[in-house]
């Protein structure tokens, strides 16, 4: 266990690192905490959704509002409600940068543009946007975020309510790939630092230009190593003080964007060995997923967080040269209808840490409906089974999620052979048929003993063969009853070959909740026109379950 699980596992819900649990997060909306009143009103809202966690903004305007005089009235109403309301907290420092512009520094900051200069495009035009290169801009985000990291520790440390700090908001520059401001120009000029170019493995020295190149992919590299040894001084800070797991978001570079048309520069999966090596004492680099893609963009965050996680022999990989890795966490992602299932996804695929719906004060019954039903079943499975955060489970459980366009995945479970489908691909269910998008369904299965199974989730269809029966499968369409559908099944001729192996069959399916002992409670047997005649699992679209199965061979 390393200290950054140690440290969260404590802090989370003071547990050993064994029983830490998950995240089960979600991020309020930016303005959503900038009055005491609506502090009162949104944070008891949370712990009806089923949150655990709640991601807040800590906003440098209203700590800071003259410079030097801080007031913390909000953060200390957030901690608060938190308490009252039996919720922990992660606050999302909104300092010198929120979605790349500077739009939260206080008035004072934003007027002294000579004192706090700002970043420029390649035409020199300013931009809302602080330049990273000023010491006076790192002076003074470091002061505020000290001050904040100072009090919450004086208010906090013996009771653990804050369990995560996120340092800034969604990195980068718009409009150019870097910063063309004379301090940037200046340090543009010199050398690459001799520690990056020995993690890049580059044995030949030069300057930025020499070493990349001056196209935008360059220019992103430059500024990504320069924005990482700025959040690195506050995480120094932050470690000082009061010492807790810290993260930095990316917005993604998606649908086909350049640098600087997205925020260039940000804690990118491309750019992981330049904030790595530029911000050591960050925790986690986390992805916030807005676009189509999910399980893609998720995949490539999804790496165990430091050497020490690995085993031996890919810690001396990683110590000769090799990528130092990241843990899955998902501090935003779309609230929408499919955030439960994702989340299961997450969960099941990748032991993800957490995640966290963005705007969930926002968002509608409908949308949260979702995340409420898959955080109940995520905090039924954690009392028994630590799929979250024991990387022991990473070989026997999986995370499944489909929707209409990629509707199936086959799992090699040993001699097991399972094919896990979106619930609509059964053919008798007219929804699958009307027209309208089918909504994502998803699921973590879960192995618990050699042919005996979990499966919880929502639109989900799964079953189980050996891999002799796979081979030999016959193509059949049955309807819902078992019987073949008229005319398209005809029986075997006499000249087939004759079967060879084993089969699997279903000895039973049991809806099942688990107790916060953990134990298994019985509800009900799935069998007959449930369960297809013995022929899977399945738990229908706008349900939410966890089955219980147990197979025989015969």
């Amino acid at each position: 266990m390393n200290r950054f699980l140690l440290i969260l596992s404590i802090l989370l819900f003071n547990l050993s690192p064994c029983q830490a649990q998950t995240i089960l997060g979600g991020e309020l909306s930016n303005s959503a905490v900038t009055s005491v009143e609506d502090i009162d009103s949104v944070i008891p809202r949370m712990r009806a959704l089923g949150l655990n966690t709640v991601l807040t903004p800590a906003y440098w305007e209203f700590i800071e509002p003259e410079e030097g005089h801080f007031d913390f009235t909000l953060i200390d109403r957030t901690i608060q409600r938190a308490r009252e309301n039996q919720l922990k907290l992660i606050f999302l420092w909104f300092g010198a940068w929120k979605n790349s512009m500077s739009c939260y520094a206080p008035l004072w900051f934003k007027r002294d543009v000579k004192r706090f200069p700002r970043a420029m495009t390649r035409t020199g035009k300013p931009l809302e946007i602080a330049s990273c290169f000023s010491d006076n801009v790192l002076q003074a985000d470091l002061r505020a975020f000290s001050a904040l990291m100072q009090h919450m520790a004086d208010v906090d440390k013996g009771t653990g309510t804050v369990v995560m700090m996120q340092i800034e908001n969604e990195i980068g520059m718009l409009e150019d790939a870097r910063d063309h401001s004379p301090l940037a120009e200046r340090a543009y000029r010199q050398p690459v630092p001799r520690q990056l170019l020995k993690r890049l493995g580059i044995s030949r020295q030069g300057s930025w230009a020499e070493i990349f190149g001056t196209d935008v992919y360059a220019d992103e590299k430059f500024m990504a190593y320069h924005y990482a040894c700025y959040v690195e001084q506050l995480a120094l800070a932050a470690r000082r003080i009061y010492d807790m797991p810290l993260y930095v978001n990316a917005a993604m570079n998606s649908r086909g964007r350049k640098p600087g048309e997205y925020p260039s520069a940000g804690p990118l999966a491309h750019l992981i060995d330049f904030w790595q090596a530029g911000a050591p004492s960050i925790d986690l680099l986390a992805p916030d997923i807005y676009d189509t893609g999910f399980k893609q963009w998720v995949a490539q965050y999804a790496m165990p967080l430091r050497p020490q996680d690995l085993p031996a022999k890919e810690q001396r990989s990683t110590a000769q040269g090799g990528k130092v890795k990241n843990r899955l966490f998902i501090p935003e992602s779309r609230c929408c209808e499919n955030s439960g299932v994702r989340a299961l996804y997450a969960f099941g695929e990748h032991q993800a840490l957490g995640f966290s719906p963005f705007a969930i004060d926002q968002a509608s019954p409908r949308e949260t409906a979702s995340v409420t039903h898959a955080y109940s079943l995520l905090r039924q499975l954690s009392n028994r089974y630590n799929v979250i955060t024991s990387c022991r489970y990473k070989e026997s459980s999986w995370g499944l999620l489909f929707d209409q366009q990629d509707s199936e995945r086959i799992i090699a479970d040993g001699d097991c052979i399972i094919t896990a489908r979106h619930y609509f691909t059964l053919p008798w269910d007219p929804r699958a048929t009307d027209g309208t998008t089918w909504p994502e369904g998803g699921a973590i299965l879960l192995r618990l003993n050699k042919h005996e199974y979990l499966l919880a989730g929502s639109g989900i269809v799964v079953d189980f063969k050996t891999k002799a029966e796979k081979e030999q499968a016959e193509q059949q369409t049955l309807g819902e009853d078992g019987f073949a559908e008229t005319g398209t099944s005809p029986l075997a001729p006499l000249t087939s070959p004759l079967f060879k192996g084993t089969r699997l069959g279903i000895g039973f399916v049991d809806e099942v909740t688990i107790t916060d002992d953990g134990q298994l409670r019985y509800l009900r047997r799935h069998n007959g026109d449930q369960d297809h005649q013995g022929r899977h699992a399945r738990i229908s679209v706008g349900d939410w379950k966890i089955l219980h199965i147990k197979l025989y061979e015969y």
